[in-house]
C-alpha cells in the first residue's frame, strides 16, 4: 500500500523569533510579544517563558508577574507577515500542495516531489535548514502518513525539532497519547470521554463505534477513525484571506472619542500595510466596537474604488465610528477590518486628486523604509504627540 507524505511545518514561538531577529542581544533570554497592559494579552513568549507557565492569549497582567525579569516587545505585524509570506512562498517551490493553516503553520502533501527532491525525512531536514541558514529562525516538522499524525508529530518534535511516524508506528505513536491532544476535544468533549473511561487515544481506538455514535453522533465516529489514525482529508491548498484585520483591547474603558480615532488610525495603518505587503486591495472596510457590558456591533461601507492606502482606510474607518456618535457606554474593543480583496497586480484606480496620489507614494516610501530599517518607526506626526 501506498502512502502520501505529509508534512506539518510549524514555526517555534514566530513572533519571538522574528523580533529576535533584530535583537541578537536577547537571544536565550526570557521574552514575552505583547503589549504591556492590563487586557492585552500574550501573543508569543520564548520557551522559558513558557516554561513558567506563560502562554499565548494569557493577559499580560498575569503573564509579567510570572516572569517579572522578561523583555517586553510590543508586535510587529508587518514582520510577520512579511516573513510568513517568504515561508510559504519557499513551500511552493517545493510542491504545489501547501495548505497554511495559520501565519506560523502549513500542511504539505511531498507524495509527488520525491521522486526529484528525495524522501519525506530529507525533505523536512532540506525545510529546517533552509528557513534556518536563509530566514534565521527555527521550525518544528512532523512527518506522516496524513495530517492528523503529522500535526501531532510536529507538537511532539518542539522545539526546533523533526518527528517522523512511519505508518507501521502509528499505532504504536498513539497508544499512550491524552485524548486532549487529538483535534476536536475540547473541554466538553473531553468530559464526554471522560465519562466513558477514556483518558488515552488508544483507549479511544478500541472503544466500540457504536457506543461513541450513540453518545456523541457523527463527531464520535470521527473521533473513532482518528484514534484508529484514519484521516483521509487531503492537503488542500489554501484559499486567499478574504479580509485582513486588526483590533485593540483598550487597558481602561474609552469615552474619549479622540482617543478612539487614534486608536482607529494606527490599526488602520497596519491593516493597510499588510494589504500592500500581500498584493492585495480592499474594496470594502469594517469597523468593530465592543463596549463595557461586552455587547458589539459591526458596520462596513463599500469603497468607491479598491485601495491599498492607508489614509483611504483610515478615512472609511473614521465614518464609520462617526456614524456611533454619541457613544451610548465606553468602548473596550475597536477594530478595523479591509474586505472584499482583490488582487493589486489587477490595477488600483488612480485618484483625481493629485494629494491622494502623493500620500500613496509616501507610504510606499514608508514601507522601503520599514523593510530597509526594520528598526526604524515612519509613522504619522499625529501618533507622535505626547501622551495625556
Amino acid at each position: 500500500m501506498v502512502h502520501r507524505a505529509v508534512l506539518h511545518v510549524d514555526m517555534d514561538a514566530f513572533f519571538v523569533s522574528v523580533e529576535l531577529r533584530n535583537r541578537p542581544q536577547l537571544v536565550g533570554k526570557p521574552v514575552i510579544v505583547g503589549f504591556p497592559e492590563g487586557r492585552s494579552v500574550v501573543l508569543s513568549a520564548s520557551y522559558d517563558c513558557r516554561a513558567r507557565g506563560i502562554h499565548s492569549a494569557m493577559p499580560m497582567s498575569q503573564a509579567i508577574p510570572l516572569m517579572p525579569e522578561a523583555t517586553i516587545i510590543e508586535p510587529s505585524h508587518h514582520l510577520y507577515a512579511q516573513a510568513s509570506g517568504e515561508i510559504m512562498a519557499y513551500f511552493r517551490t517545493l510542491t504545489p500542495l501547501v495548505e497554511q493553516v495559520s501565519v506560523d503553520e502549513a500542511f504539505l502533501d511531498v507524495t509527488g516531489s520525491m521522486r526529484m527532491l528525495g524522501g519525506p525525512m530529507e525533505i523536512g531536514r532540506t525545510i529546517r535548514e533552509h528557513i534556518r541558514k536563509n530566514m534565521g529562525l527555527p521550525a518544528s516538522v512532523g512527518i506522516a502518513k496524513n495530517k492528523f499524525i503529522a500535526k501531532l508529530a510536529s507538537t511532539y518534535a518542539k522545539p526546533d525539532g523533526m518527528a517522523v511516524i512511519a505508518p507501521d508506528r502509528t499505532e504504536e505513536f498513539l497508544e499512550d497519547l491524552p485524548v486532549s491532544k487529538m483535534w476536536g476535544v475540547g473541554k466538553r468533549t473531553g468530559q464526554q470521554l471522560h465519562a466513558l473511561g477514556i483518558e488515552t487515544v488508544g483507549q479511544l481506538s478500541r472503544e466500540p463505534e457504536e457506543r461513541l455514535i450513540v453518545r456523541m453522533g457523527e463527531h464520535g465516529r470521527s473521533l473513532h477513525r482518528l484514534a484508529n489514525g484514519i484521516d483521509e482529508r487531503p492537503v488542500e491548498v489554501t484559499r486567499d484571506e478574504k479580509s485582513i484585520s486588526a483590533e485593540h483591547t483598550f487597558a481602561v474603558d474609552v469615552s474619549e472619542v479622540r482617543v478612539l480615532e487614534d486608536e482607529l488610525l494606527r490599526l488602520s495603518h497596519r491593516v493597510a500595510k499588510r494589504l500592500r505587503d500581500h498584493g492585495k486591495s480592499a474594496g470594502g472596510v469594517g469597523l468593530k466596537i465592543k463596549y463595557r457590558d461586552f455587547t458589539g456591533l459591526t458596520r462596513s461601507r463599500a469603497l468607491g474604488a479598491a485601495t491599498d492606502s492607508s489614509a483611504t482606510v483610515g478615512e472609511a474607518g473614521m465614518l464609520l465610528l462617526k456614524k456611533l456618535l454619541p457613544l451610548t457606554q465606553p468602548v473596550r474593543l475597536i477594530g478595523i477590518r479591509a474586505e472584499r480583496l482583490e488582487d493589486s497586480a489587477a490595477g488600483l484606480q488612480l485618484s483625481l486628486d493629485p494629494k491622494d496620489e502623493k500620500v500613496r507614494d509616501a507610504e510606499r516610501v514608508a514601507d522601503l523604509i520599514g523593510q530597509k530599517f526594520p528598526q526604524s518607526l515612519v509613522t504619522p506626526a499625529r501618533f507622535l504627540r505626547p501622551r495625556e
